[in-house]
């Protein structure tokens, strides 16, 4: 893996803008970053894909501990999510994608969390950076078929969705609603009709979820928007009697919560792609990392004696990670995201930030194998 200095396209935020990407210039330094790219070999490629399909297995070995012990206090679940869990675990309705961040080292690689119920790096994953390779051809390729896979997904789904209609629901902002709506367009190519609205605009009609004053029930719900929120919402006492799908469903709230870390370290202990994990403090707080239970984007992260991130998380709880000692690449630390679809490995994305700490003013870096 080696980071390397490049020239950026001429017209590069006319590109990007043009595939959706309008936040490329977020951040203190810019979000889109193509002076530089990283470089894989295949067999790291392979190693890469090989971690994350046996991770994503474990998590779901780890799901299936928590439900059958119960374990749902060590997560700050709230109560009314957990029927919700069980049922939707035991029904299997569809699951489309997941994110896992990777630290990748010198013939190392280990899972520092899950993003497996609203990841976002998605658009810049599957579009942004393939078109840059495609025009730039740096390498000879690039692991990245997120897009045809999240095609050949949703039409996977096609015995769930009555009708062939999926409403599309997140925050209304820039970031979440082009994501959402570059879901809603790979959902369309698979062949489903498709709407989208504000999250603030779903209703109860008594019986069945609505949007806005339409009276027409939202039977297939695609939501950018978190399971903890949702059930905190004036709407969340109804999710219990709603007979809609959700997308992702209930049960991924335990994979997204930094929780699952201390299972998956009960179940597999000393695992290679593993770092050690528990939920009460070590005694010496040096070489761990704090994060919260339902944090997002580094958010309330601290690293013992390295650096720390402000926010608004933290009030359900904490886990304590090992650090995984992140080696900087010309000051920059990268962090490899790597995208599950359906089931799948399907491609990575990397964030790379000037700190430790990966948040969400790090910067999205393309990358290549040779």
């Amino acid at each position: 893996m080696k980071r390397l200095r490049s020239s950026p396209r001429q017209a590069w935020q006319e590109i990007v803008q043009a595939e959706g990407l309008l936040w490329h210039d977020s951040g203190p330094e810019g979000y889109w970053d193509e002076s530089a790219y990283y470089e894989f070999s295949l067999a790291e490629i392979d190693a890469i894909e090989a971690a994350t399909n046996e991770l994503h297995q474990m998590c779901l070995a780890a799901a299936q501990h928590v439900i059958d012990n119960s374990l749902y206090a060590h997560f700050g679940i709230p109560e009314i999510l957990i029927p919700l869990i069980e049922s939707s675990w035991n029904e299997e309705p569809p699951s489309l994608y997941g994110r896992f961040d990777l630290a990748v080292g010198e013939g190392t690689i280990k899972m520092l969390e899950y993003n497996a119920d609203t990841p976002t790096a998605l658009l810049e994953a599957a579009v942004t950076q393939w078109t840059w390779f495609e025009q730039t051809r740096y390498g000879s390729d690039q692991f990245n078929s997120i897009h045809d896979r999240l095609i050949e997904t949703w039409k996977y789904f096609s015995d769930w969705i009555p009708g062939k209609r999926i409403a599309f629901t997140s925050v209304d902002s820039v970031e979440d609603g082009f994501t959402l709506a570059y879901l809603q367009e790979t959902a369309s190519q698979a062949g489903y009709q498709t709407d989208s609205f504000p999250i603030n605009e779903m209703g109860w009609n008594g019986s069945q979820f609505v949007s806005g004053n339409s009276e027409d029930h939202l039977a297939v719900i695609f939501k950018l928007y978190p399971w903890e929120w949702l059930a905190a919402e004036p709407f969340g006492q109804f999710l219990r009697r709603s007979p809609a799908v959700w997308i992702e469903p209930s049960w991924k709230a335990l994979l997204s919560n930094k929780g699952i870390l201390t299972v998956l370290a009960e179940l597999y202990p000393d695992h290679p792609y593993l770092l050690d994990a528990r939920l009460d403090p070590p005694p010496d707080l040096s070489g761990w990392v704090r994060k919260p239970l339902m944090g997002r984007e580094g958010a309330n992260v601290t690293i013992f004696g390295k650096d720390r991130k402000p926010g608004e998380y933290g009030e359900t709880g904490y886990v304590y990670q090992r650090d995984a000692g992140i080696r900087p690449y010309d000051g920059n630390y990268p962090v490899v995201g790597s995208w599950i679809i359906g089931q799948q490995a399907s491609g990575i994305g990397i964030r790379e930030a000037r700190g430790p700490i990966t948040d969400n003013t790090s910067r999205f870096v393309p990358h290549v194998i040779i």
